[in-house]
This record gives structure tokens, C-alpha cells and sequence, in this order.
């Protein structure tokens, strides 16, 4: 369970660190975290699935650190590895490039390195270059300064010298990580410009299916702590009980209201499910917007997912759909991804091209990382709203669609869309 208190994984600073097999990748990780939470060996290829490891790390505060495989693994099983740590860097938001002084000194090779610092680059992920076990050079300076000179060479910048096992040079790397946050991690919130302090603020709960007994989802969870933050009151109700809390909540004659004061509820924000029914109950004034689409502005590209909805337009009983969850459960009745989308846009095919037109419209459903590298078989792709993801991976789903000409877009959008209220809710500003 996600307590108030709790920063989840998806948005936490993501720390992934790259290097060569054996060139302490783990070690370094427990020298940063002052824990022994990687496991470490002498023996080349330790670390095998891209791990990963929440810490709260002074001073930049909740991260998640990414021990990967070696990117120079071998084999048919190494190749699989290397496979798994690329596929990090579209989660990565600071990248640590990892050299060995032991071995670099005597082949200082840098291939592999330079790859990888191209494939960084192209994903606009800010790299830090760290050179470590220097202790073992101690008795050789005049080699070690050659070696950190033919990485400033190579690399633009001098690599931070370290320590990990003896833990030399551990705060540098911390102070470097603090100043090279990308401003959007900084920022990173969900209700951007739509509340101020002091607005009453009601919230549609979905009472999910999904959602252990008891508990509430992650959307909820975060958007109500920003709420507080944020010194809003917040009223909580499920649909069924949306108009009795409208009745007994104070209302404010038009003439009474100013810039300063706004109408109570100020803003509502619903489960996307029963869009329709809360815009038609909301009073005249009170913003409406769900959670997924307020997700969707805080993990993704907002103006891009609304396009994408409009592509709905062009679907034709030939055409296919992929439906991408970014976490794993079994499916429910009336599972939204596995069962209200795909009959709805079945029903709008019905209705588009007659009775029985809906049966041949083709949808995959995808969950987690089972995300296709090939999007072009379909028309449309519909994402869910991505809170288990942080926003650098589900950025990076956005581009692979725009880079291979498919439309994407968000549970919460389409749902607006086909629920012909998409131009008539409130969409965030995204900064």
C-alpha cells in the first residue's frame, strides 16, 4: 500500500548507472546509498536484470538508483542483458557512465563507452562521467592523470575520480547529481495552474476493482497530497454520492464572487469513467477534469495525447487499436483498458458503419514493459494514464509513436472525447 507519506517509484528522481562489466556499477550504488543494497563479486557479470533500489539520497531527496548489466556482456544470454540495460535509458533521467581505471589503464578502449554516451545523448538524458578505483593507480599518478586526461578528451568534461569501496569521492558525485536534476523533474506536478491556495476542491473517487480492498489508488493518493500541499480542502465522494455533497455545500451569489474568491466546488476532478455524468451535474463555474487526464499532462505530452484522440475520427472497422497499461493485474469485469474501452469503440463503430461493424475492429491489449519496438500496424494507440510509470518512460512512448506516424493518447482523453466533452473540460497548462 502507497502511504501519504510515501514518494512512489514513478515519481522519484531515476538514477541508472552504465558501465562495463566489473567495473563496480554495484559497489558505487552502496558507496552513494551508504547501504549494502547491491549485491557485489569480483566475478565479471554479476548483475544480470536491471535492478532497482528507492532511496531517499541527501540532498536531492527520493530516488531510484538502476544497477544494470555490463553493456559489453557476451554470449547469446549477454546479448539478452545488454538488451535489458538499454532498455533502461527510457527510464533514466540522470545517467552515471561508469570507466575502471584498473582495466582502462591498460587497454584504455573507450568503444563501448562512446556507444553508449551517443545513445544517451539521443535520449536528452544528462550524463555524469565517473572514473573509478582509482586507489588502484595510487602508486602510479602519471598514469591515472593520463587516463582521466584521455577521458576529458574523449568525453568533453573530467570524469569525477573515485572510490567506491573505500568510498573516496562519493560526495562529489552527490553534489554533481543535485545540479544536473533536468528542470522538469524539479517541477514535476500534478495540477500545474488549477487550484490555489484555499479553493475547495471535489474529488469523484473511482471505487476501483482493481484497488485492494480498503485502499486507494495511486492517482488518488497523489493528487489528493498535492491538494494538501497546496492548502486546498478537499472533498472526497464516490458518483453516487457527487449531488447530495453538492446540495450542502455552501454556494456564492455570482455578485459576491471575484478573482480572489471562486465558485465552490472550485474545481472537480472525476474518475474519467463517469465524465459525462459529473459534467452534467457540475455547477455552472466549477472547472471539471479527471485523473487520468491530469496524469496524462504530468507524465506526457498532453496537446499531443488530445491530438491523438482526434484520430478516433479515421478509425474504420479494418482498422486495429493497441491498448497499453503500464502496470500488470489480472483482468476484472469491467476492467477499463480490457473491457469499457474496447466496447465503447465498438459501439462507435456500430453506430459509424452499421450493426456488426464493431466485431471486426482489431485491439491488442499490452501491459507493462510489453510495449511493441514496431507501432505501425496500428492506427491508434491508446495509454493508460501512466502512474506507475515516471514521466521519462512514458515520454518515451509518446516519441516512438510520433517517430513511427501513429496517433497516441490517454484513457482519460478518449473518454472525454467519446463522451463529446473533450472541448468542454479543463486541461492543465503543462509548463
Amino acid at each position: 500500500m502507497t502511504s501519504l507519506n510515501e514518494t512512489p517509484r514513478a515519481n522519484r528522481l531515476h538514477i541508472a548507472i552504465f558501465g562495463k562489466r566489473n567495473s563496480g556499477k554495484s559497489s558505487l550504488i552502496n558507496a552513494l546509498t551508504g547501504q549494502n543494497i547491491a549485491l557485489v563479486s569480483t566475478h565479471a557479470g554479476t548483475t544480470t536484470d536491471p535492478v532497482y533500489k528507492s532511496m531517499e539520497l541527501h540532498p536531492i531527496g527520493p530516488v531510484v538508483f538502476i544497477d544494470t548489466a555490463g553493456f559489453d556482456d557476451e554470449g547469446d544470454l549477454g546479448r539478452l542483458r545488454v538488451e535489458k540495460t538499454a532498455e533502461v535509458i527510457k527510464k533514466t533521467d540522470v545517467a552515471i557512465l561508469l570507466f575502471d581505471a584498473a582495466a582502462a589503464s591498460d587497454n584504455p578502449d573507450f568503444s563501448f563507452e562512446l556507444d553508449w554516451k551517443k545513445q544517451l545523448i539521443a535520449a536528452k538524458i544528462p550524463i555524469i562521467t565517473v572514473l573509478n578505483k582509482v586507489d588502484q593507480l595510487d602508486q602510479n599518478h602519471a598514469a591515472l592523470e593520463k587516463l582521466q586526461q584521455e577521458i576529458a578528451d574523449e568525453f568533453g568534461e573530467a570524469p569525477i575520480s573515485v572510490s567506491a569501496t573505500k568510498k573516496e569521492g562519493i560526495a562529489a558525485i552527490r553534489s554533481i547529481l543535485a545540479a544536473t536534476v533536468p528542470e522538469e523533474v524539479r517541477r514535476e506536478r500534478i495540477l500545474n495552474d488549477l487550484v490555489r491556495p484555499g479553493d475547495v476542491v471535489m474529488l469523484v473517487m473511482p471505487q476501483d476493482i482493481q484497488a485492494p480492498k480498503g485502499r486507494l489508488i495511486l492517482p488518488q493518493v497523489q493528487t489528493i497530497r498535492e491538494l494538501l500541499d497546496s492548502r486546498c480542502t478537499v472533498v472526497c465522494v464516490t458518483s453516487q454520492g457527487m449531488d447530495g455533497a453538492l446540495k450542502i455545500l455552501p454556494t456564492l451569489p455570482a455578485n459576491k464572487l471575484s478573482d480572489d474568491v471562486r465558485q465552490i466546488p472550485a474545481v472537480i476532478i472525476t474518475d474519467s469513467q463517469c465524465f459525462k455524468q459529473v459534467y452534467e451535474s457540475k455547477p455552472q463555474g466549477t472547472l471539471l477534469t479527471s485523473f487520468s487526464v491530469l496524469l496524462a499532462a504530468s507524465k506526457g505530452d498532453l496537446p499531443a495525447l488530445v491530438e491523438g484522440a482526434e484520430a478516433i475520427e479515421s478509425l474504420t472497422p479494418s482498422s486495429a487499436v493497441l491498448i497499453a497499461e503500464a502496470c500488470t493485474h489480472a483482468p476484472l469485469t469491467e476492467d477499463i483498458g480490457r473491457e469499457k474501452l474496447p466496447r465503447m469503440l465498438r459501439q462507435r463503430m456500430d453506430q459509424t458503419f452499421g450493426e456488426g461493424s464493431g466485431g471486426k475492429l482489431h485491439i491488442d491489449i499490452v501491459s507493462g514493459s510489453d510495449f511493441p519496438k514496431d507501432l505501425r500496424p496500428y492506427d491508434l494507440v491508446i495509454h493508460c494514464g501512466a502512474c506507475m510509470f515516471n514521466r521519462k518512460y512514458m515520454m518515451s512512448r509518446i516519441s516512438q509513436a510520433q517517430l513511427q506516424g501513429v496517433p497516441i493518447t490517454n484513457y482519460g482523453v478518449v473518454l472525454a472525447y467519446l463522451n463529446g466533452i473533450l472541448d468542454k473540460i479543463d486541461l492543465p497548462v503543462c509548463e
